[in-house]
């Protein structure tokens, strides 16, 4: 059988025409490999949109992709991708976690961090505003959720804020913002979903959040403090100043929340405890705090639990079906042909990073951080090996932007969260902190021109050691 090559007409004579097929032969191939993924992107967003299960939606479009190869069966790689998926050490960490989260959540912590805080912030532009910005990195550095962390602080510092006469749109707009440092700040669900996913360690991405967090907070103060220095009439009028030793004696609150991270961080930074054994300790201080402050009752010990259950085996069943997605586009070729692809447009690395950030902006609409991360990895990350980012760097640039979504409508968790205390339409809490939103393309953007401001720390710490 003799196989014609169409494009032989218009090749230059002095091309081989063996060669001439081949390219013609890659060409068809490429083609082939745009429409599969186009057809199961289709398949992907037809199944999500009819409400089915984020997990099981990832797992029939891995088994569509498994079946286009007739060699390959199906039914044996799905059970190989979910055990090599579930049966992970580090991912014990994440129930840990998220159960601490739970225990905290229904202590009196976010009260004691705002009387800590309040007395130390009078003299301060924007004074009692920046307690949403600097409780939210506080319960970030114990929660390592971001909803979580904009409902605990938004429960106690929101109400106080409007009743002192505090401008609403500032007030709902930074706890909105300021929320989303639960994504970053570690310990952080989002990092070990993305360390497991990506095979990276989850102590060296913890350690990599920990500057980029306290830039980010401090964009947001400084925004504060901008504001209110243009904006003073609508600030409240001054409240009475309070003397230097009852602010000392206020502080005290502050010495359980302090403990708790110095157990819980401390115990990574200082190489005592890994991620996962670090978890275990945080729960253990967070029953003992529970205890210590009365709050800990049987009954919200179970709904502890209970939550934390329920949150944990929706994450790793998301991560399973994405496992199974990954291998099947393995099996595909599609993550490497788009990798090629890409890499024939020769874009700077600048370039790889305007484009992804946008696209991670836009697919933040539609969805949750998570699924953000678990649906595009097996994609994404073979383009930033390519074109040589380092993947502690890029866990840390992928929460930024990941960060975005939670506070852009439709789907934004912190949104939702602050319209079920406000009332509040959530496109409208989305315009209110829609100035925060830049403040994050502005860290986006640093830690981009400093990759130091991510990987100084860890390559300090770690590698020291």
């Amino acid at each position: 059988v003799s196989v014609r090559c169409v494009e032989m007409e218009v090749m230059p004579s002095h091309v081989p025409r063996r060669g001439r097929c081949d390219h013609a032969r890659e060409r068809r191939l490429a083609m082939s490999v745009v429409e599969l993924s186009l057809v199961l992107m289709l398949l992907l967003f037809a199944i999500l949109g009819s409400g089915v299960w984020i997990a099981i939606a990832l797992g029939v479009c891995g088994f569509a992709a498994v079946l286009t190869k007739v060699a390959t069966p199906a039914g044996q790689v799905l059970a190989t991708s979910m055990w090599t998926a579930s049966n992970s050490w580090d991912l014990t960490a994440l129930p840990m976690f998220i159960w601490m989260g739970e225990i905290l959540y229904r202590t009196k912590l976010s009260d004691d961090m705002f009387e800590g805080l309040a007395p130390w912030l009078q003299r301060l532009p924007g004074r009692l505003l920046h307690v949403n910005v600097i409780g939210c990195a506080i319960f970030a550095a114990v929660s390592g959720s971001s909803a979580a962390t904009c409902a605990t602080i938004g429960r106690i510092a929101l109400p106080e804020l409007l009743k002192r006469g505090y401008d609403e749109r500032m007030a709902i707009g930074t706890l909105a913002g300021s929320g989303t440092l639960g994504l970053l700040i570690p310990p952080s669900i989002i990092m070990i979903v993305y360390a497991t996913a990506t095979d990276q360690s989850i102590a060296r991405l913890f350690i990599a959040g920990v500057i980029p967090g306290i830039v980010l907070a401090g964009l947001f103060m400084g925004f504060i403090v901008v504001w209110a220095l243009f904006n003073q009439t609508r600030m409240p009028p001054p409240e009475p100043l309070v003397p230097f030793r009852e602010r000392v004696y206020a502080s005290r609150r502050l010495i359980p929340v302090t403990l708790l991270i110095l157990g819980v961080i401390g115990s990574i930074y200082g190489g005592l405890a890994s991620a996962t054994e670090a978890a275990v300790v945080g729960v253990f201080l967070a029953l003992g705090l529970s205890w210590w402050s009365g709050t800990l009752t049987k009954q919200g010990f179970v709904d502890s639990l209970m939550g934390a259950t329920r949150t944990s085996c929706m994450i790793a069943f998301i991560l399973a079906g994405a496992a199974y997605l990954t291998a099947a586009m393995g099996f595909t070729g599609i993550p490497s042909a788009l990798a090629e692809w890409i890499s024939a447009f020769n874009m700077p690395p600048w370039a790889l990073l305007t484009v992804l950030t946008a696209f991670y902006i836009v697919l933040g609409c539609f969805l949750d951080g998570i699924s953000m991360v678990v649906l595009t990895t097996s994609i994404i990350i073979p383009l930033v090996t390519k074109a040589g980012f380092d993947l502690i760097w890029f866990g840390i640039y992928i929460v930024l932007v990941v960060e975005m979504a939670q506070i852009t409508p439709p789907v934004g968790f912190n949104l939702y969260v602050l319209q079920g205390m406000t009332g509040r339409n959530i496109f409208t809490i989305g315009a209110y902190a829609l100035p925060l939103f830049f403040l994050m393309c502005v860290a986006v953007v640093l830690v981009a021109a400093f990759p130091g401001l991510a990987l100084w720390l860890p390559s300090t710490m770690l590698d020291a050691r």
